[in-house]
This record gives structure tokens, C-alpha cells and sequence, in this order.
């Protein structure tokens, strides 16, 4: 008796001192300081853009950060860099923010969708409203479920392949240094700002669509999603579960927004897996579950993850602001020249393809 006493009080005592620290509350804080500052970004720069519309020269800086929303801009500037070790210095924020992303994949899996990236957040609230109309989250079945998330590899593959595959050095100089590359993010801007009715509902059926089936967009065709996953394969850090010390109460499982079978599993390998921690939060019984490199070795606690996963941001822009790789070089003069011309073709994408376009009248501009 005496013996079965002190087993159940040592078990209390596990599953006591698994409930002392939750990392939800901290993820919540970094997303919403994450949402913050994108939407401060996102005022500064259509003020900045506002300014230079209405042929006042700008009252504040072009804000960099606003380059994020440009990674296929970034993608070729890291192909450019890798080819030719020229860090080009049209949208150099661009390639940073992207290459801390890629680190933040190698290093901690795919924190980027659950910590950082604003339509994560947007896809959980989704989620939620899902639940008060279905009272739990209501899956797809696996026939579907499995076609359905291969579209998101398929739309990397359609974007991310053509610039591996078939843009040579000087097809990725020509981009880099075209019109249309040094005014993407304004044409981001006015392609929102005069959303067409077809951006308009198809925004709106992505959004019931991400109701109906929580996290669609993240699951199925987030393309920036499907380049992380893939790159979490080669991540040293995995969820592990002690099978000895769980009590199979399934809980980790229940809460996993990925619905990965966790309390199956020796080591979480699954794509789908966004570090989101919700397991480990949920895990009743102390040092059952956590993420680590092996089993037994290498634990790295909630703590650990979360100061290092902002510390890469912290880390990486610092030190681009320093080398001096943050801020472009195009000046106002360019930027005040390019925006009366905006409806010109040499300003248009084109359907990828890259206009003719005199790249010395350009310079002569700055």
C-alpha cells in the first residue's frame, strides 16, 4: 500500500508541475506583436506611397520591412546572391526577412506559421468561429484531405520552380534591376487598394472556405507553408513522447490545430507540424512530451524556443541594418519619376515575363 501510495503522489506531482508553465499565452503575445507591427508597417507605407502620389516629397521614410510580402522578389535575389555573390540592393529587407524565415525552418520547424505569419493568427480565429458553429473541429476525410494538401507543393512548385529552374543569371539580373521589381511593393499596395471583384470574392471564399475547414488556406495553399514543411524535414528539433510515462489520454492529439496523431507517436515527423508547443501545453504528465533533437538528449524547453525564435528576427535585422543590407538604394528621385508612370507597360509583370526597359535612363534617375 505504501508503495502504490507513492507512485500516485509522485504521478500528482508530474502532472502538477507540467501545468507551471504554458507557452499559449507568450505565442499569442508574439503573434499579436507580430500583427502590430505589420499593420504599423503597413500604415507608414501607405502614407509614404500617398505622398509620392500627390507629388509631395515624402515626410517619412519608405519603411523596409514592407518587403516581406515580396518573397518571390527575394527568392530571385537569393538565386542572384548564391550564382554571382552580388546582395543586390533593390528590396535587400526582402531577401533578409526571407532568409531569417528559412532559418527559423532549419533551426525550429515551422514556428514562422504558428508564431509569426499574421494569416496563421487570422486561420486560428477562423478556426475558432468554426468550432461555435459545429461545437468541435470537424475533419475531412483522409482520401481528400491528402489530394487536397498536395496543391500547396504544386503552387511552390509553379512559382518557386520557374525561378530555380528556369530563370540563368541574366534573366535574374534583368528582373532584379527592371521597373516592375523596383516598384512591386507600390503595385502590391494599388492591386489591393483597387481590388478588382474577382480578388474581392475570391478573398471572401477563402475566408468561408478557411471557416468551413479550419485552416484551408494554411493546409492547402499557403505555398510559403509547403517551402517551410519541407524544410522542417531537415529541422534537428522534433516533438517527442515518452511512451513509458504517457497515460494515453490523447489530449496532445485533441488539441493539435494539424490534427497529427500525436499521442501515437515516438517523434513527430509530419509536415503539417507548425511548433505551435499546443501539445506540449496540453500533455498532463511532465517530460512526456517535449521538443527535442533525440529522444533523450538535447531537450529544448518552451522558453528556449520562444526567446530564440525571436531572437533570429531580433538578430537578423540588426545585424542587416548594420552591414548596411536593410535599406534600398533607389531614391525618392527615382521613386517620384516611377510614380507618375506607373500605368506604363514596362511597369507590369506581364505574366512573369520581363519587359524591355532602358536600365541607363534608370540610373541616370538617382
Amino acid at each position: 500500500m505504501s508503495t502504490q501510495s507513492e507512485n500516485r503522489s509522485a504521478n500528482e506531482r508530474k502532472i502538477e508541475n507540467a501545468a507551471t508553465f504554458k507557452v499559449y499565452p507568450y505565442r499569442r503575445m508574439v503573434q499579436f506583436g507580430f500583427l502590430l507591427l505589420t499593420i504599423w508597417i503597413g500604415i507608414e507605407f501607405i502614407v509614404w506611397v500617398k505622398q509620392l502620389e500627390s507629388g509631395l516629397s515624402p515626410t517619412l521614410s519608405r519603411p523596409p520591412g514592407v518587403e516581406v510580402f515580396l518573397p518571390l522578389s527575394a527568392l530571385i535575389s537569393l538565386k542572384y546572391w548564391l550564382l554571382t555573390g552580388v546582395f543586390n540592393l533593390i528590396h535587400p529587407s526582402g531577401l533578409v526577412i526571407f532568409m531569417i524565415v528559412l532559418a527559423t525552418g532549419v533551426l525550429l520547424k515551422k514556428g514562422f506559421c504558428s508564431w509569426v505569419c499574421p494569416f496563421g493568427l487570422l486561420s486560428e480565429y477562423l478556426a475558432k468561429i468554426h468550432i461555435v458553429l459545429f461545437d468541435r473541429i470537424r475533419k475531412i476525410p483522409g482520401w481528400l484531405d491528402y489530394p487536397l494538401r498536395s496543391l500547396k507543393y504544386l503552387l511552390l512548385l509553379f512559382f518557386g520552380g520557374s525561378i530555380l529552374f528556369g530563370m540563368n543569371v541574366l534573366r535574374l539580373e534583368q528582373f532584379i534591376n527592371s521597373p516592375y521589381n523596383k516598384v512591386a511593393d507600390i503595385k502590391m499596395l494599388q492591386f489591393f487598394a483597387n481590388m478588382s471583384d474577382v480578388t474581392l470574392w475570391t478573398l471572401v471564399i477563402l475566408v468561408l472556405l478557411s471557416i468551413l475547414i479550419p485552416y484551408f488556406w494554411c493546409r492547402y495553399l499557403c505555398p510559403y507553408g509547403a517551402l517551410l514543411g519541407m524544410i522542417s524535414w531537415f529541422s534537428p528539433l522534433k516533438i517527442h513522447r515518452n511512451a513509458e510515462s504517457c497515460i494515453d489520454c490523447d489530449k496532445c492529439t485533441n488539441v493539435c490545430p494539424a490534427g497529427i496523431q500525436v499521442h501515437k507517436a515516438n517523434a513527430v515527423f509530419s509536415d503539417e507540424c507548425n511548433a505551435c508547443l499546443e501539445c506540449v501545453d496540453a500533455c498532463p504528465v511532465k517530460d512526456t512530451l517535449y521538443l527535442s533533437v533525440t529522444k533523450k538528449q538535447w531537450k529544448l524547453s518552451r522558453k528556449a524556443y520562444l526567446f530564440i525564435l525571436i531572437g533570429l528576427f531580433v538578430l537578423g535585422t540588426a545585424m542587416a541594418k548594420i552591414s548596411g543590407f536593410w535599406q534600398n538604394n533607389i531614391s525618392t528621385k527615382e521613386y517620384q519619376y516611377y510614380i507618375k508612370r506607373m500605368n506604363e507597360p514596362v511597369y507590369n509583370h506581364n505574366r512573369g515575363a520581363v519587359p524591355d526597359y532602358e536600365g541607363k535612363s534608370d540610373q541616370s534617375r538617382k
